[in-house]
């Protein structure tokens, strides 16, 4: 059943997704390798929309420390952690 399928359409592993999430949290290598992945470098639709799903989580991640950097906060954050 599972021959039936289609490349683009075959599901990822839970392994697969434990090893891409890995991948792309590398610092320079793994964020390239997520961009080509999510605008187009995969014919796998699963990995295409997983990709996009983890890009758009480290930009709303980049958004949030940006204002927690700009209002102060993140400094009181860390002096607080560090005491």
């Amino acid at each position: 059943m599972k021959d039936n399928i289609p490349e683009e359409y075959k599901p990822l592993s839970m392994w697969q997704y434990f090893g891409y999430q890995i991948l792309f949290t590398l610092p320079l290598i793994g964020f390239i390798i997520l961009l080509i992945f999510s605008f187009g470098g995969t014919k796998n639709i699963n990995l295409k929309n997983y990709a996009r799903s983890f890009f758009c989580y480290f930009i709303l991640m980049l958004i949030i420390i940006a204002i927690l950097v700009m209002t102060g906060t993140l400094i009181t954050i860390i002096n607080s952690v560090q005491a």
